[in-house]
Parts: structure tokens; sequence; C-alpha cells
């Protein structure tokens, strides 16, 4: 389920791969030092060890290096999910819930240049395609994997699921980006309206 990244040209050689991969890793680096305005191709070239003419062999600017890195936090964060998510011995549905909310946590605090660019909200809301927003993109991929894992048509998470994800970055952006409250009282805070807010779904539904 990986996305599309942008590249002018796919590297073809294993070679020309690894040069890609280092020049993602040396923006992360920088976006965490410097911020995504700090961040230029030629500091980007320097960091990977490469030439400027090379890093444009792959990406057209600046723009296309950081969403290609947005679009490789959003197939960590699907891959995690798929991975570490087994719903067939989890004891109650809240506990996947509360893994989706540790997962992002994690990367937030664990992953190169994540906590400063995301998803990539905080450049363009319609950062990781053109035609839709960045939430959208996020929803259909976490729904797709929930769905698949349950064995259930996707259209009928996916309100859920929207709303559940945008609740939940909500109550952690208190935290983690306008800062706040309290890291842990904000994680707290979002698993447990999050799941509230996912029981009353359960329990219309079944009356319906």
């Amino acid at each position: 389920m990986a996305t599309q990244v942008p590249l002018r040209k796919q590297p073809v050689q294993q070679r020309s791969a690894k040069r890609v991969e280092q020049m993602l890793e040396a923006c992360a680096a920088l976006i965490d030092e410097l911020g995504y305005d700090g961040v230029t191709t030629t500091l980007i070239a320097e960091r990977a060890g490469v030439a400027v003419g090379s890093l444009y062999q792959f990406f057209p600017d600046k723009r296309a290096v950081v969403q290609a890195l947005t679009k490789r936090h959003l197939d960590h964060f699907t891959k995690e999910i798929e991975e570490r998510l087994d719903w067939s011995h989890l004891e109650n549905w809240w506990e996947g819930v509360d893994k989706i909310i540790d997962i992002y946590v994690e990367m937030y605090r664990e992953v190169p240049g994540f906590s400063r660019v995301r998803f990539g909200d905080v450049i363009d809301l319609r950062f990781i395609e053109d035609g839709r927003d960045n939430n959208t993109v996020i929803t259909e991929q976490i729904a797709q994997v929930i769905a698949g894992k349950n064995d259930i048509p996707v259209e009928t998470l996916y309100r859920q699921i929207t709303v559940a994800c945008d609740i939940g970055d909500a109550i952690l952006a208190l935290a983690f980006r306008r800062k706040l409250f309290a890291e842990e009282d904000m994680i707290a805070e979002a698993k447990r309206v999050v799941r509230d807010y996912l029981a009353g779904q359960l329990v219309y539904q079944k009356q319906d």
C-alpha cells in the first residue's frame, strides 16, 4: 500500500536508490534542526554527501523532497498498523484504537522529521496528493488496513474512521504542536475520547 513518491525519475540501480534514501534521511535531519523554511536543496545535498545536480536528477525542488519524506512517513505509519495490530487476538476493539494512537505518538517522538512536518499539513493541506486533503488520504489508508484485517467493507468504516482520526489529532495537537498540556495527559485523553465516540457509533449501528 505504498504511496507514490514524486520523483522526476525512478532510481533503477541500487546505488541510485541508496542516494535517494540518503537525501530523504538528510532532509529529515535538517528539518528537525532548522524547520521546513530553513532547509534548502543545497543543504540537503551537502548533508547527504551528493552533488546538488544529483538531487535535481530525482527531485525538482525542496518541496518534492519533503513530499517524498512525508509519503515515507505515511507508508511507515500504515506498515506499523498492519504489522502490530492483530485484531483476532485483541481482547477488546478499543485496544486497537489505543495501539494506533501509540504508533502515531512513537513516530512523533522517534521518526526523524516527523514532529516538524508530520503528514505535510503544516506545509499544505493537500501536500500528500494534489487532488485530496492530507487527512482524507491518511484516513483511507487506516480504513483499508482495518477493513482488510476484519474482513469488512471499507465503506462501512470510512465515516467513523474519518471523525475518529480528526478527533484524536486535534487532542494530541494540544500537547505536541500547541504544547498547552502535558503529553501523557493528552495521549490518555485522545484515547478516551476516541473510544467514547466509536463506542457510541457501535451502539447507534446496533439500534439501526
